[in-house]
């Protein structure tokens, strides 16, 4: 479940999916006789937690408040749909915030629409028993990590933050769906993934709680996950995309205030599917997510150019991106409105 993780490079796209304007008619009608767009979202792998608000969305016809028939596909990691949302395979996107920038700056033309995550999930994650408590614990600890994604790429930064060097900890170089299996055998001390997802699955296959150290608490922010679209959509329809980024931020804030409803409203999203309890866990971590300081109160998905900012300077620091530019290249600002 866990390779979704952004490697940094790009790699041939697996052209699996029909491209938009392709699929015949691109029309259907409501049950009211009110005439939707068919939309496509591919999201950053396959369904978990995070996304109950998508199926929310659909099951209380936001979507199609809005003209939309929602279609919603399973995804092969946040590097792949950005790159099937730039060639128009999908018509918008759900994919972390480090493979938007990376992509941009490797040519790909796709922008965000909204990042939700607000709040990077990215942490170190461990057992109870480890007693680990501040970062100065894990000095002298192994820890799992995979080469080269966005987690490994700014965990020397969050290191330097705390007064620790990169040299105090061991880094076993692990595959990302091996990572939970290697903390549990005793292989390594912890490992680095993402609150809303690698924690709880963990503690329900160990049945052992699960304890964080939170990049966010301490000391590093920057953007994690939010709706994408390609420059070909963006240019086309514009009505379209605006009202998908509206639907989509609506959905967020019907099931943030609805949690139970919509972990229910995943039943049968997938055969690789969590556990419920999993599901909710992941849920109520991922609401946690959805703000900074700047955009406490506001609707979700509305992001501001200092976060933007602060965000690149990150990647740009753990080398993510080479030449980095301004928000505006990345971030249509325009999509969606307070």
């Amino acid at each position: 479940m866990h390779s979704r993780r952004l490697l940094i490079g790009l790699v041939p796209l697996l052209l699996v999916a029909t491209a938009c304007g392709e699929d015949g008619d691109k029309t259907t009608t409501s049950d009211s006789g009110k005439k939707l767009d068919k939309v496509t979202l591919t999201l950053n792998w396959y369904p978990y937690g995070e996304h109950a608000p998508f199926y929310y969305g659909v099951k209380e016809k936001i979507f199609e408040k809005h003209g939309i028939d929602l279609e919603i596909r399973a995804g092969q990691g946040s590097q792949k749909t950005v790159q099937a949302t730039a060639a128009g395979q999908t018509d918008f996107g759900w994919a972390d915030t480090p493979a938007v920038i990376s992509g941009v700056d490797q040519g790909v033309n796709v922008k965000s629409l909204g990042v939700m995550l607000q709040t990077t999930p990215s942490s170190v994650q461990f057992f109870a028993d480890q007693n680990i408590k501040t970062p100065a614990d894990i000095k002298g600890k192994t820890i799992a990590g995979t080469a080269g994604d966005a987690l490994s790429k700014t965990f020397p930064i969050f290191l330097e933050k705390n007064g620790l060097k990169l040299s105090d900890v061991k880094i076993q170089n692990t595959d990302p769906a091996g990572k939970i299996a290697a903390v549990i055998s005793g292989k390594t001390d912890a490992l680095l993934g993402y609150a809303s997802d690698q924690g709880p699955t963990m503690a329900d296959k160990a049945k052992k709680d699960v304890e964080y150290l939170r990049f966010s608490e301490n000391g590093l922010n920057f953007y994690s996950n939010g709706l994408i679209a390609g420059q070909k959509i963006l240019q086309s329809d514009a009505d379209l995309t605006k009202r998908m980024a509206t639907a989509v931020s609506e959905a967020w804030a019907a099931a943030e205030k609805a949690p139970e409803p919509a972990v229910a409203a995943m039943e049968g999203a997938s055969e690789q599917l969590p556990p419920k309890p999993v599901l909710t866990e992941q849920f109520a971590t991922t609401i946690t997510l959805l703000h900074t300081e700047s955009t406490q109160g506001k609707a979700p998905g509305l992001n501001t150019e200092a976060d933007w900012q602060e965000t690149i300077d990150v990647f740009a620091e753990a080398g993510l991106v080479k030449n980095p530019k301004a928000p505006a290249d990345y971030w249509d600002s325009s999509a969606l409105k307070g």
